[in-house]
């Protein structure tokens, strides 16, 4: 029996932004949606507002990126909140951004959890059902993304909300699908030229080497780049020479991108 093909001819690429890293005016032109830091862990309405015009200007897609109320550690610790306190926060945030991409003449096209919140909500039903039930309240129509193969993307699909399995470029994978900790051995790609083959590992033949060794198969729908890395426009740049050059057209899920002006960056 001939074994399917996994090879992935089209990807979003996304980046999260908005979070006061400094480089996302040179991002944006690289990537085909934007994940937007929403005054949980970062963001304001000034960085929300810059976000979504730099975004328009480029043809990029937006969605927002609600996480912890919790910038001392920038969303990357876990808080123990029940389920009606998730779906709170996540509405709050949602509507904030809702309510600047409104009075810019634009719209919000998915949800992505950051840090802490995505990574429990990826392992621990109760909370990506949170999530979910949080999302499909505010819009149905959003786009949720998960970790590729998680609780929230099946948790998305429950609430009968359209999902995005989303893999990442430079974060370290343990066997059971989940990203390794940030203070794990292996859990950031150091370099681009390891982030360049593990992405292609992934649109190529749909699979990931983990930190034990073993191949995991991973679908994927939105390859996620970090946007806080000090080299996040290089790392970016890179990795769309690459997919572009092995044939891969990075789009947009949505249909929430402004219609995109001439190609602006130097491929």
């Amino acid at each position: 029996m001939k074994a399917p093909d996994l090879r992935v001819a089209r990807i979003d690429f996304n980046c999260d932004l908005g979070e006061g890293c400094g480089s996302d005016g040179a991002i944006v032109p690289l990537i085909s949606s934007a994940s937007i830091a929403c005054g949980g862990h970062a963001g304001d309405e000034a960085t929300m507002r810059a976000t979504l015009r730099l975004c328009r200007e480029h043809g990029v897609a937006v969605g927002a990126h609600p996480g912890y109320a919790d910038r001392e550690h920038f969303g990357r610790r876990e808080l123990a909140l029940p389920a009606q306190a998730v779906s709170e926060l996540v509405i709050g945030q949602l509507g904030r951004l809702q309510a600047v991409a409104r009075d810019e003449g634009m719209r919000l096209g998915h949800v992505k959890p950051h840090g802490a919140l995505y990574n429990l909500a990826a392992r621990d039903r109760p909370t990506a059902d949170a999530v979910a039930a949080a999302v499909a309240a505010f819009d149905p129509s959003l786009v949720l993304f998960g970790l590729s193969g998680s609780q929230l993307t099946a948790a998305g699909e429950a609430a009968g909300l359209r999902i995005a399995h989303e893999v990442f470029a430079e974060r370290g994978y343990a066997a059971d699908g989940r990203l390794l900790p940030r203070d794990a051995p292996g859990a950031v790609l150091a370099t681009v030229d390891a982030a360049i083959a593990q992405a292609r590992a992934l649109t190529n033949c749909g699979e990931v080497r983990t930190g034990e060794g073993t191949l995991l198969k991973l679908r994927a729908d939105t390859l996620c780049l970090h946007g806080d890395r000090p080299d996040a426009a290089a790392f970016a740049l890179a990795l769309r020479r690459a997919l572009e050059a092995d044939g891969v057209t990075i789009g947009a899920l949505t249909d929430a991108a402004p219609e995109p002006p001439r190609q602006t960056w130097m491929g």
